[in-house]
């Protein structure tokens, strides 16, 4: 299932939370990666991360992305198919 990404604005998450996206493999698996997980103070970050490095993640064996803030699943997951 994937879920729609939601309007900026449409929840307030606690303070200091970090955004964070889950990694994983074609057959949906989490992917952890050997020098962790990458967090991010704000979605735009998050998401010009992932708009970045998608190439070099599918190259690593990612197949998809979750974007979370703190605990809270927001979108995804996100193919990375070209």
């Amino acid at each position: 299932m994937t879920n729609a990404p939601e309007p900026f604005g449409s929840f307030t998450a606690s303070a200091g939370a970090p955004w964070w996206w889950q990694l994983l493999d074609a057959d949906g698996r989490v992917v952890t990666p050997a020098d962790g997980r990458q967090e991010f103070p704000t979605r735009a970050d998050a998401e010009s991360w992932v708009g970045e490095f998608w190439a070099e993640l599918a190259e690593d064996g990612v197949a998809a992305v979750t974007l979370f803030e703190g605990d809270r699943e927001v979108y995804g997951p996100m193919s990375l198919e070209a």
